[in-house]
């Protein structure tokens, strides 16, 4: 069990990994979404779109949020081939994203090869309001896979998700609960590897250590990679410690 880190370009990065090496894909893109027009979802940044204005969280933004509907999709088609390339047979790639751009997220995956396999709601009880509607208290995790699902795991996880995000110790804009990419990432093999093109604060590749799997991810904010080396090399620190025991 073991990780690897890149910093840079998820694209990148992704075309120097070798064919086959990776077991699962689970990320969560820059939705370049958060408003309903335009220039709402081009002409702001990241925490002005997913960060309330009286938040206490002092948390960086990060770079990616800024593309139009047409170039989205163009890049996340990109950045899901190579992963697909990058991806052994039966494996499951795993995408966040919310109302808006969960077709544009599965056209993509789509188009990137991977065999479009159903939309998992994440439901999120401490989620905004919407005045004079309903509350906007779901994303989404649209999930495809290589070729077909692998016929000799006896694996049986749930269709839906209910976590808030994390509120104690939360450090980055759209960080997920730990409890949940615990159980996404048993879509991967046990010893196998995950891939996050994504790692943002390192969550996706703390949860596969923690279920025994490894962990490959790219990061391109230089605050937010410092943070996810932090938390992973504390989690293989941790795990160490507990198969060695406290010294006598």
């Amino acid at each position: 069990m073991s990780y690897t880190l890149h910093r840079g370009d998820a694209l990148t990065v992704l075309k120097s990994l070798p064919d086959e090496s990776v077991n699962a894909v689970i990320t969560d893109p820059p939705y370049n979404s958060g408003g309903r027009a335009s220039s709402d979802r081009t002409g702001r940044t990241a925490r002005a779109k997913y960060v309330t204005s009286n938040s206490a969280h002092d948390l960086a933004n990060f770079p990616g949020e800024n593309r139009d509907q047409r170039s989205y999709r163009s890049w996340l088609t990109e950045l899901l081939t190579e992963s697909y390339r990058a991806s052994t047979e039966n494996a499951v790639a795993v995408v966040f994203t919310d109302w808006r751009q969960e077709p544009t997220t599965s056209d993509a995956l789509q188009m990137a090869g991977w065999t479009w396999s159903g939309t998992i709601p994440w439901i999120k009880p401490a989620s905004r309001p919407r005045k004079g509607g309903f509350k906007q208290s779901a994303e989404f995790i649209t999930w495809g896979v290589k070729g077909s699902l692998a016929k000799d795991r006896d694996l049986y996880l749930p269709g839906h998700f209910v976590a808030s995000q994390p509120r104690k110790d939360r450090v980055h804009i759209t960080q997920k609960p730990v409890e949940v990419m615990q159980q996404l990432v048993q879509i991967c093999p046990e010893g196998g590897v995950v891939l996050d093109p994504f790692t943002g604060s390192g969550t996706t590749g703390v949860a596969a250590l923690r279920e025994g799997r490894s962990f490959v991810g790219v990061e391109l904010s230089a605050h937010y990679a410092d943070i996810a080396e932090q938390r992973l090399r504390a989690e293989l620190t941790k795990d160490d410690f507990e198969l060695a025991g406290p010294e006598a």
